[in-house]
């Protein structure tokens, strides 16, 4: 860890962008979904009761997440044995044609079944593409920015946040320009040809990308079975990197699936305040998250993140606790939670690439990654709700991010100095 980072050159700007733009519309598509997830369940899933048709909607997109750590497997081992670019390249084009195809499907009522069943299908598609997209973008851009893998690694998600703006600023549109029944019958599928196109041109300018250096000189060392690898000499790593990536994760599926139904439905918020506020809340988090990995090259990037599990386990209950008085300034109190993971989510990232060689990496950071954000962000909205079922406080969601923040303390407290293992070629078998 050098005490000036140097700045990054022009090809190394532009692959970050290319690889991180990517990153963005794919969580446009993957995100899009749950926010017209009610149109869906209309379309594809008629029942007598709303509810059940719902539920099964909110099933599906579980479904996705479900499908990221296969994905990841699967998607992993060919980065790790024949190159980043080319899994980048296939992401990139076939999540966008499941978009596409998803805003396309016929309804059930022209369809039947088969409707239902072919947007399951493109659903999982979507997931597995996502379980690699990721780890392949932090992969990819540690190894080409190899300058400024830190800040590097905060434009990725800084793009990410901007994607899951971007489908709520759609919805917004759409919401205001359409009556219900035309958002019903067809201002849904806008949202997902609109996503499908912008995925596309991503495609056409990823073409442009060039293989990581640091693939390129291992390249004659790739391992046949990087997973099988991975499981085997780094598994304290593995266990590391869930630990280094928990409370990103965890705040992440709160904010973005529980908070706004929990503001909205059991604080009583006035639901357009609350799509605001988190929308403000999300740039925030992109702001100050693309400033702390700003300094994630110049200073031990283990210390942001204690400074963020610090932050959270002793502010999160209380900023839980003035939510749930049903007065609060959201436009404050929100930021103000995002601000505070500043230091986690601007680091998380270069930690995790830090853990692995080059001959594993993708492998070892799918792995981390998918497993964290499939446990934490997939379960953490319904343990959310469980707990303030369990206790009858409101405010109990807090607790969660308070638990998961020491986890996240304890692992980061437990890293030395991180530093990127580019060109390592250790534990090399097969």
């Amino acid at each position: 860890m050098t005490a000036e980072a140097p700045d990054l050159t022009r090809r190394q700007w532009t692959m970050t962008v290319l690889a991180s733009l990517g990153g963005g519309l794919e969580y446009y598509d993957f995100i899009v979904y749950g926010i017209f997830a009610q149109y869906i369940a209309a379309a594809f899933f008629p029942a007598s009761d709303p509810v059940a048709a719902l539920t099964l909607s909110l099933a599906v997109f579980a479904v996705g997440y479900l499908a990221r750590p296969l994905g990841g497997v699967v998607l992993s081992h060919f980065g790790d044995r024949y190159g980043r670019k080319t899994v980048f390249v296939v992401t990139v084009f076939t999540m966008s044609a499941c978009t596409l195809g998803m805003g396309l499907v016929p309804p059930h009522a022209s369809w039947g079944v088969a409707a239902t069943l072919l947007l399951v299908g493109l659903r999982f598609v979507q997931g597995l593409c996502i379980g690699g997209e990721l780890p392949g973008a932090i992969t990819f851009v540690v190894e080409t920015a190899s300058r400024r893998p830190g800040f590097a690694c905060g434009i990725v998600f800084c793009f990410v946040n901007s994607g899951v703006i971007l489908a709520a600023l759609v919805y917004l549109a759409l919401q205001t320009w359409l009556p219900p029944a035309a958002m019903a019958e067809y201002g849904w599928r806008i949202a997902f040809l609109f996503g499908g196109m912008l995925g596309l041109v991503s495609f056409w300018l990823r073409r442009s990308l060039e293989e990581t250096p640091e693939f390129l000189r291992l390249q004659h060392t790739a391992s046949r079975s990087p997973v099988g690898e991975v499981l085997r000499l780094h598994r304290r790593a593995v266990l590391t990197g869930i630990g280094i990536v928990a409370l990103t994760a965890a705040f992440n599926g709160i904010l973005f699936a529980h908070m706004p139904a929990y503001l909205g439905q059991v604080l009583r918020y006035d639901r357009q305040t609350v799509a605001l506020a988190i929308n403000v809340a999300l740039l925030a988090m992109s702001v100050s998250l693309l400033a702390a990995s700003w300094f994630a090259d110049r200073i031990p990037p283990r210390r942001l993140l204690q400074a963020s599990t610090l932050l959270l386990l002793v502010g999160a209950v209380p900023a839980y606790v003035v939510l749930a008085r049903g007065d609060a300034n959201l436009f404050l109190v929100l930021p103000l939670l995002t601000v505070a993971m500043a230091g986690a989510n601007g680091s998380f990232a270069y930690l995790l690439a830090t853990l692995f060689p080059t001959r594993v990496r993708f492998s070892g950071v799918a792995l981390s990654l998918n497993l964290g954000f499939t446990l934490l962000s997939g379960l953490g909205p319904l343990a959310a709700n469980a707990l303030i079922g369990a206790t009858g406080w409101p405010a109990a969601p807090g607790l969660i991010i308070a638990g998961v923040a020491l986890v996240g303390l304890l692992t980061a407290l437990r890293l030395g100095d991180s530093r990127l293992r580019v060109g390592e070629v250790a534990s090399v078998s097969g």
